[in-house]
């Protein structure tokens, strides 16, 4: 049930929600198998199998490490899985390859029709991704979404990773509101955790990610197919 609270802001998840995860990041994750495995592509096989991408069909497992999980994470569960390379020389190859996945972004839909819509109901509009602050930053660019984004961070950008409320609190310092004023949309439990934490005013989950609606719907406020279907959600509900 939507609770009833007057919302001001969005703050959007990026992968899954904005951007077309598979379309964007399939490609990637064997990128990312193959450096974690020193070009070995059995070893890189089963590494990405460990982290979440199914070896019959190449997609990415809901709430697995390359679904949901800040860089930090996706390292260790890289060496937990069986990785020969430093941890530090996992950050530095998942850092070239998340800024690199950035620049061929494939958005979910019409992106700069939607925020144009939600601007003009008066919301703020902001992204929090476990993804690094820079390829946040990228992806942004390659969308053309600048004009439209107040707010933005990364797992590294000093807030903590989802799902603790950090994210969330930084928005909301950055625009001067309450959480109760936020909503937070996003594909995956971590998204909505997060929403939950910091006491959003609405926890939206998307069905355009990893996420199904099983994992979402006990976190959820509400449910919607993808954030084309947001503007006229939130209508009613701007304050």
């Amino acid at each position: 049930m939507i609770r009833q609270h007057p919302i001001r802001a969005v703050l959007f998840d990026k992968d899954g929600t904005l951007v077309d995860f598979e379309a964007t990041w399939s490609s990637v994750n064997q990128q990312i198998g193959l450096m974690a495995a020193s070009g070995d592509a059995a070893r890189a096989a089963l590494l990405l199998d460990r982290c979440g991408v199914d070896p019959d069909t190449g997609t990415t497992r809901p709430e697995s490490p390359l679904a949901i999980a800040a860089v930090d994470q996706i390292a260790d569960a890289l060496i937990g899985a069986g990785s020969r390379l430093s941890k530090r020389d996992l950050l530095s190859g998942l850092h070239r390859l998340f800024v690199s996945a950035a620049t061929k972004a494939v958005p979910l839909t019409d992106l700069p029709s939607v925020f144009t819509m939600l601007r003009a109901e008066g919301f703020k509009l902001g992204i929090a991704s476990s993804d690094t602050a820079e390829a946040v930053a990228r992806t942004i660019e390659t969308l053309g979404l600048a004009p439209w984004v107040d707010f933005h961070c990364g797992c590294d950008s000093g807030f903590g990773p989802k799902p603790g409320p950090g994210m969330i609190n930084g928005f909301c310092a950055a625009l001067k509101l309450e959480p109760h004023q936020i909503a937070m949309v996003g594909d995956s439990t971590h998204d909505l955790a997060m929403g939950r934490a910091a006491g959003a005013g609405l926890s939206i989950g998307v069905l355009s990610g990893t996420g199904t609606r099983n994992t979402l719907a006990p976190l959820a406020d509400v449910l919607i197919t993808s954030i084309a279907d947001l503007p006229a959600l939130l209508a009613a509900h701007a304050g």
